[in-house]
């Protein structure tokens, strides 16, 4: 991977730092981020053959032994279709999580084209994805975080920014983008209330690559959520979004109704530091997460649940009609 300073981006430069392996069968820049409890096999096959990537967390698959059935579900499911695009897989790095060795000893064995780390920089995971010819893309919400992946041997940085779903960061995707863009040039994946075609294309013209989007793929009929989560999703606006440290320990946006609906008053959420992570509960975090839904300000902008094939030809449409009404009116 080259870390020099970058050339300013265009479309066709994105295209360019693509690897090869992710770009087969891609039919937007896109990778559809990994959402606890809502990504199942039945969603990311949906993503994978509508031409952009899917994704689930490793945790998602309950029992630990259900990981290798559910890449096999999803293994077969595309080998039926040459044109679908790679899938990947993410692994929470972190102390409590104690299924990280199981889960990536299984992922080594399927070969996952892409592995997505989140907290803690992947030094021991990096080279055993390597040995095999996979991929591994980062979580980062700064710079510091964004060096330390890269000191790993990563292969794309995943920059979650301000008002992206589930943990995110604070920064600005102009400012965040800007400054990783000053040291590196590989490829970069843009998180943060992107929920349109157009919005796929203004990430790409910022200087990311790929967009990285989660929430609008809640409001699908393949999603794992229940129907007053997708619902409310439908109904909330960037205001109805709360960002807490409450529920893990780490800062994430989360919908107001689903606070209220437990019971606490989401103006008045104590802090909870760090030590409060613990992604080795099992059924009592799945519980919180299932009450406590994550969600990016993107919510406004997203009107309908549909089935994920109709919902990737609208965001087919909307970035043709983007690039088509920005060549119009280029200076």
């Amino acid at each position: 991977m080259i870390h020099t300073q970058a050339a300013p981006s265009t479309a066709s430069t994105s295209a360019a730092r693509i690897p090869p392996t992710l770009a087969k069968g891609l039919a937007l820049p896109v990778i559809c981020s990994p959402m606890y409890i809502v990504s199942n096999p039945a969603l990311v096959i949906a993503q994978c053959k509508g031409g952009l990537i899917g994704s689930f967390p490793a945790l998602n698959a309950r029992p630990k032994e259900a990981l290798d059935a559910w890449l096999t579900e999803i293994e077969t499911a595309l080998a039926d279709d040459p044109q679908a695009a790679p899938y990947a897989v993410n692994q929470i790095i972190h102390q409590s999580n104690e299924r990280l060795e199981h889960d990536l000893e299984v992922c080594v064995h399927h070969r996952v084209p892409l592995i997505i780390t989140s907290l803690r920089a992947p030094d021991a995971v990096v080279p055993r994805v390597h040995a095999y010819g996979g991929l591994v893309f980062h979580d980062v919400i700064s710079v510091r975080h964004a060096e330390k992946a890269l000191e790993a041997g990563v292969d794309g940085l995943i920059l979650v920014c301000a008002g992206a779903g589930g943990h995110a960061g604070t920064l600005s995707p102009f400012a965040l983008v800007g400054e990783i863009r000053r040291f590196y040039d590989g490829p970069i994946a843009l998180s943060g209330a992107i929920a349109s075609g157009s919005s796929i294309l203004a990430a790409q013209a910022m200087g990311a690559d790929l967009a990285y989007m989660g929430t609008r793929f809640i409001a699908t009929e393949e999603a794992n959520a229940v129907a007053a989560y997708k619902q409310c999703i439908v109904d909330s606006s960037a205001s109805d979004v709360v960002y807490t440290p409450y529920f893990t320990g780490v800062h994430g946006n989360y919908l107001k109704r689903s606070i209220e609906a437990a019971g606490l008053d989401p103006d008045q959420l104590p802090l909870r530091d760090k030590s409060a992570m613990d992604f080795g509960k099992g059924a009592e975090g799945a519980k919180a997460w299932r009450d406590i839904w994550g969600a990016g300000q993107g919510v406004g902008a997203i009107g309908d649940v549909l089935p994920t094939a109709q919902l990737i030809a609208r965001l087919k449409d909307e970035y043709q009609a983007a690039r088509a009404s920005l060549a119009a009116r280029a200076f």
